[in-house]
């Protein structure tokens, strides 16, 4: 197999070689690479930005794991069960499960510093859908940041890990017989590596992060356009589950015209007993839901979409006043400066919150070695479809996600080192250019993606509003190309290549969220509001057609 899609971008000026290459800087990539150089493998690492500006450091809750007095593995897998609406897989969830305290573990040896108790261990709190306190956390609300402290410290410390920072993927780079032999980035430096150039590698490990930017309000960094599924889509890989996009029930509400990364609060602060209110001081989700504001995400965000529905607001409230300064202070240092810093401070009134888009739980589909349907093509973090999240994340699963799979994709490719399945791959770097050029959008054409998708495939989907979506979506694909018919293309960047990439994430997404006609997890369908087993407990595979569409196939029962 090989590649047919390609951005439209400049031939690569620079090669460099190494082992394994791996795109994105977060839990995820950073565990990939430390664990390939103990295997003897080289390891360069490609980030976006800086080292640390992945979605990790934004993580505040923590890291879930059987670590507690009580708890099992078991338990952990049955929570999660629950969570993923009947979408999870089994097998990867018992991987997760079981293999996760020992990652945990791993992680804390390394010199990643979670809080702990008078007694010396590591302290655990709950959060939604979790029957016991399983969460793990550091510096009371900075879990990710401390994370991915410990990490980076790690990979500069190694000074055989390779860094290329500043630099946005393009495209992967396949060898004669279709299997993955590096990729091309444009890099935003000085000197050599500047510009477009080439990495060739034995193996690629996408680690890139979520696709949140795709709508007017989310959590994710300003990074996250979705490169990696839109470079796996491209590649001709598959892709799953991208109609499941978790919205965080509490994001702080910044206005009607807020857009871009909004703050996150924490589901932790209502794991140590905050309250969901509306404008009137009522706990709308007692009774709604046994575990109440420790419901899945998933109901909780709709419940509040639905009281916001109710009384004709755009957002609601997160009363955590009974908490005292004290405790605000100790356990939230991070959310009550957040807050503080935008007017509201929560040890005297209720916190405006309203749900934004936070998590992919779909992305490229991977096995439980993290492998791709492209061969050498590896994939893990939030970018992955691994199977553990099913059709809702639970909460806190994805860091432990992040490292347990590492592991396995670094494991997976020393196995294949020993046993002579990785050898070099030749690759023509100046033929690469020869796959169908994707044209470049308009960089004004970022927000107007978000735009469409937030208000036609949001919290809120239907058959109606999601053909408006994408409508607009296919308007802005057909000036794209009128543009260049006219020969007035637009340049190719990084805000262009952004824009091509939430466009492709996008219409893929749509694609997927109209087919699948039942409301299940965090898909929410107003015009097919039950659960549908029968005929949809069943995943979609997403992938291009040879015109560059996506289509989406329901996987064989």
């Amino acid at each position: 197999m090989s590649v047919t899609h390609r951005l439209t971008a400049p031939a690569p000026g620079w090669t460099t070689d190494t082992d394994v290459v791996v795109v994105g800087s977060g839990v995820a990539g950073l565990t990939v690479a430390l664990n390939v150089r103990r295997a003897g493998l080289r390891a360069l690492v490609v980030t976006k930005a800086m080292l640390d500006d992945g979605s990790t450091r934004w993580a505040q809750g923590g890291v879930a794991a059987a670590l507690g007095e009580g708890d099992t593995p078991e338990q952990h897998l049955a929570d999660t069960l629950v969570a993923g609406a009947g979408l999870c897989d089994g097998d990867s969830v018992r991987t997760l499960v079981t293999e996760g305290p020992d990652a945990v573990r791993r992680l804390i040896a390394l010199g990643a510093a979670f809080d702990r108790g008078e007694d010396g261990d590591v302290l655990l709190t709950r959060e939604g859908g979790h029957h016991r306190n399983r969460i793990a956390h550091a510096g009371g609300d900075a879990t990710g940041a401390e994370i991915s402290r410990a990490l980076v410290e790690a990979v500069r410390r190694d000074p055989d890990i390779e860094l290329i920072e500043h630099a946005l993927v393009l495209d992967l780079l396949t060898d004669a017989d279709g299997h993955a032999a590096g990729l091309t980035l444009h890099v935003m430096g000085e000197g050599q590596r500047d510009g477009v150039g080439a990495v060739r590698a034995r193996a690629v490990v996408l680690a890139t992060g979520g696709m949140g930017q795709v709508f007017s309000a989310t959590t994710n960094p300003p990074v996250s356009t979705g490169d990696g599924v839109a470079l796996a889509l491209r590649a001709g890989a598959e892709v799953t589950d991208l109609e499941f996009v978790q919205f965080h029930p509490t994001v702080l509400w910044l206005g009607p015209e807020a857009e871009g990364q909004q703050p996150l609060v924490s589901e932790a602060v209502r794991g140590e007993g905050a309250h969901l209110v509306d404008a009137d001081g009522v706990r709308f989700m007692v009774g709604q839901h046994e575990l109440a504001e420790l419901a899945p995400r998933d109901i909780v965000a709709k419940a509040i979409t639905r009281r916001m529905q109710e009384h004709g607001t755009d957002h609601m409230y997160l009363d955590g006043r009974h908490f005292g300064a004290g405790m605000w202070q100790r356990r939230f240092p991070t959310i009550l400066a957040s807050c503080r810093a935008h007017g509201i401070d929560p040890v005297t009134e209720p916190i405006p919150i309203a749900p934004a888009a936070h998590h992919a739980s779909g992305g490229v589909r991977t096995d439980n070695r993290g492998r791709t349907s492209v061969p050498g093509l590896y994939a893990c973090g939030e970018v992955a479809c691994t199977g553990v999240h099913g059709a809702n994340r639970l909460a806190s699963n994805s860091l432990l996600e992040g490292l347990v799979f590492a592991e396995r994709i670094a494991a997976d490719l020393a196995a294949r080192r020993t046993a002579g399945d990785l050898p070099e791959r030749v690759v023509d770097v100046e033929a690469a250019g020869a796959a169908r050029p994707v044209p470049l959008p308009a960089p004004e054409a970022r927000a107007e993606i978000q735009r469409l998708m937030s208000r036609g495939t949001g919290v809120l989907r239907s058959a109606a509003s999601m053909a408006a979506t994408a409508e607009g979506l296919a308007l802005l694909a057909g000036q794209t190309r009128a543009a260049v018919a006219e020969e007035k293309p637009a340049d190719p960047r990084v805000e262009t290549w952004e824009a091509a990439n939430l466009l492709l994430v996008a219409d893929a997404l749509v694609t997927a969220a109209a087919q699948r006609e039942e409301t299940r997890g965090c898909h929410w369908r107003e015009d097919f509001p039950e659960r549908d087993d029968a005929h949809w407990q069943r995943h979609l595979i997403t992938t291009l057609t040879a015109s560059g569409g996506p289509v989406s196939t329901l996987e064989e029962p």
